[in-house]
């Protein structure tokens, strides 16, 4: 059977990576791609038997493609720290190592989320794809785009995708939510810094975000967990033209000339 490599990046997830490794112990390697935490993610992570690389961030691009660097065997299998393997997701990896002949070297894997209680099933979440997660290592190379990152095919053969979901549980907390608003906008800004900005715009953009996931991925019967995933793709669209908007403005506060106490003060003292 081929062998596989696991790798996991991370930064300052202490709360999420114990979960993440203890879900792909069967893998004959793990890697935690950490950049730099400060919690003790990957102190934790060494605990549990994986080796750490320490990759300094510049975009979720270039962290990819160093840790798969970082993997020895060829198979790979990419798992966020905010993520868990299933038995099932397992079972079908390990039946496709087995395979003499496998139909495909890059795989797609479906995606499970939990958020505020509940299993997420419609606002576009479920089933819910990023990159491919399963792939041969020469295969497939990821872009550098520094956030919402895409990938090269280097193989002829189809993609497939496996019919197991992960889980996935994207944010610990509403306060996670508004924070990853904030630090994705600001990562967003260069993948759009060729377009004209206004704030007029800003809004629109954020305002077609919020239906299409409230509304067309019908958001709306997930109930209020729902509602919240539609106002943070509002905030996060919002703010990634209003922050590129400010760029492109070059706003400075006034100038103002240093203040003295001036002799005619003195005088009516």
């Amino acid at each position: 059977m081929r062998k596989l490599s696991v790798y996991i990046i991370a930064y300052n997830e202490i709360d999420k990576i114990t979960a993440a490794i203890e879900s792909v112990l069967w893998a004959d390697e793990i890697i935690v791609a950490d950049s730099g935490s400060t919690d003790g993610t990957a102190e934790r992570a060494e605990q549990l038997g994986a080796k750490v690389v320490q990759i300094p961030f510049q975009g979720f691009g270039d962290l990819r493609n160093q840790a798969v660097a970082a993997c020895q065997h060829d198979w790979i299998f990419s798992l966020d720290s905010d993520e868990r393997c299933t038995p099932e997701v397992r079972d079908e990896i390990l039946h496709w190592l087995a395979s003499d002949t496998p139909a495909h070297e890059i795989f797609y894997v479906p995606r499970r989320n939990f958020f505020m209680g509940h299993w997420i099933q419609h606002s576009g979440w479920y089933p819910n794809y990023r990159q491919p997660q399963f792939f041969h290592r020469a295969a497939l190379s990821y872009d550098t785009d520094p956030v919402h990152e895409g990938f090269i095919q280097h193989s002829k053969l189809s993609i497939g995708h496996l019919q197991h979901a992960i889980w996935q549980m994207p944010f610990r907390n509403l306060e996670e939510v508004v924070h990853k608003a904030n630090r994705y906008s600001s990562l967003g800004v260069d993948k759009i810094r060729h377009k004209k900005a206004s704030m007029g715009k800003a809004l629109r953009h954020g305002i077609w975000a919020f239906i299409k996931h409230y509304v067309f991925k019908r958001g709306f019967l997930d109930g209020w967990a729902g509602f919240v995933i539609a106002l943070g793709n509002f905030e996060g669209t919002f703010y990634r033209y209003a922050k590129l908007y400010e760029q492109q403005q070059q706003w400075q506060p006034p100038s103002q000339a240093p203040i003295t106490r001036s002799s005619s003060a003195e005088t009516r003292q």
